[in-house]
């Protein structure tokens, strides 16, 4: 047997469209076409069946699906180099994608650490895209820095840290929890949402607040914030420098409200990969030096 045709088969179930399958392992469609029916003929199931305009798994292919990701990754790990990486021959350009106001928090660290261990590496920083992206699966971002902690099994994950949510003023604006519902507010939302947990928290109070604007990034809503009325709340560590920055103060909220957890999320074809080891090293450094308490916080929340 070909045991090529497994790791065409886990990209197959996984992304239930030949083209894209096709794409995520650097194929033509037509070859991709004619692996589906080298797998077909092996297996002596449809695999995937077309219904409209899309692909859907037949039963077999959903009962194997997860064996056969198992099967994959075992595979990669065995047939994997045991070998280290040196930073300073390292010629490779990252892309890291993620919220932000955890990039900006995280990027000057990284970048003295690439200047100084592995100058030949470059570094792509994107935002963070308003729907989610296959993007990590098929080879486009290799790290993903935000608040989720990802669903399917193929993507590995790192918890580094939480973060806390601080109400965002002008320097010398003080609210009570009465003035802050009556206040205009902005939320950072990458999908335009104009409600979160925040809207809840009050609820339970019976409160409601009015949302002007939901804005895309948390430097946005941090100028919106600096030069009018609205208000906002934010994650207070990874906000710290641009606070400061803009002159904005954080103070607590009488409110009982989630922590925002910060995670590193990455596909597992990278778990043994010497240099993306060594990039996700220093970006679960240079975050969790962010999120220690000896951070600047606001009064009440140390």
């Amino acid at each position: 047997m070909d045991l090529n045709l497994l790791t065409a088969l886990d990209a197959l179930l996984e992304e239930n469209s030949v083209q894209a399958a096709a794409d995520r392992l650097h194929l033509t469609p037509p070859a991709m076409s004619r692996t589906l029916a080298r797998i077909r003929a092996t297996t002596g199931d449809d695999i995937l069946v077309r219904t409209g305009r899309t692909m859907t798994p037949t039963p077999r292919a959903l009962a194997m699906r997860d064996e056969v990701r198992t099967l994959v990754s075992r595979a990669n790990r065995v047939l994997a180099p045991a070998r280290t990486v040196d930073p300073a021959t390292l010629r490779r350009t990252f892309t890291i994608q993620g919220h932000d106001a955890l990039l900006a928090a995280l990027f000057p660290a990284l970048l003295r650490t690439a200047s100084a261990e592995a100058p030949g590496i470059g570094l792509r920083l994107l935002a963070e895209a308003p729907v989610d992206t296959p993007d990590l699966a098929r080879g486009h971002v290799d790290l993903e820095v935000g608040a989720t902690v990802p669903g399917s099994p193929e993507i590995s994950h790192d918890v580094v840290g939480e973060d806390r949510l601080a109400l965002v003023t002008r320097a010398g604006r003080a609210l009570d929890l009465e003035e802050f519902a009556a206040a205009e507010h902005v939320i950072v939302s990458r999908r335009g949402r104009l409600r979160d947990a925040v809207d809840k928290a009050l609820a339970e109070l019976g409160m409601r607040r009015r949302v002007v604007a939901a804005l895309p990034t948390a430097a946005l809503a941090l100028q919106a914030i600096a030069h009018s009325e609205v208000v906002g709340v934010m994650p207070i560590r990874a906000t710290a420098q641009a606070r400061a920055d803009t002159g904005l103060a954080a103070t607590e909220l009488a409110l009982d409200l989630p922590g925002a957890p910060v995670v590193l999320s990455w596909h597992s074809r990278y778990d043994t990969d010497p240099a993306h080891e060594w990039l996700r090293g220093h970006c679960r450094t240079a975050l969790a030096q962010v999120l220690e308490p000896e951070t600047p916080a606001p009064e009440g929340l140390e």
